[in-house]
C-alpha cells in the first residue's frame, strides 16, 4: 500500500492536488492512503518550502507546482 501526503496549508492547489492525486491512484486500481498534512512544523521538517507538494510513502516527490494527471500517475507508480 502507498501512503501518499498532500502537504499545505489548505490553499486552493493543495485541495486540487489532494483531488487530482486520489483520482490517479484510483485510476491505476492502487491500494493507497492519502492523507493531508497542514502542519508547517512537519512540512518544514520534510525539507520543503513551497506548496502544494507531494510525498509518498514520506519521500517528497516534488513542490511548488501541480502537475498534470498522467505525470501524478507516473510518480505515483514509480515511487517506492
Amino acid at each position: 500500500m502507498k501512503k501518499i501526503q498532500i502537504l499545505g496549508m489548505g490553499c486552493a492547489k493543495c485541495a486540487k492536488l489532494y483531488s487530482a492525486a486520489e483520482a490517479a491512484a484510483k485510476e491505476l486500481g492502487l491500494e493507497y492512503e492519502i492523507e493531508k498534512v497542514d502542519d508547517i512544523e512537519k512540512i518544514t521538517e520534510m525539507g520543503v518550502m513551497m506548496t502544494p507538494a507531494l510525498a509518498i510513502n514520506g519521500e517528497v516527490k516534488f513542490a511548488g507546482r501541480l502537475p498534470s494527471t498522467e505525470d501524478l500517475k507516473k510518480i505515483i507508480l514509480e515511487a517506492k
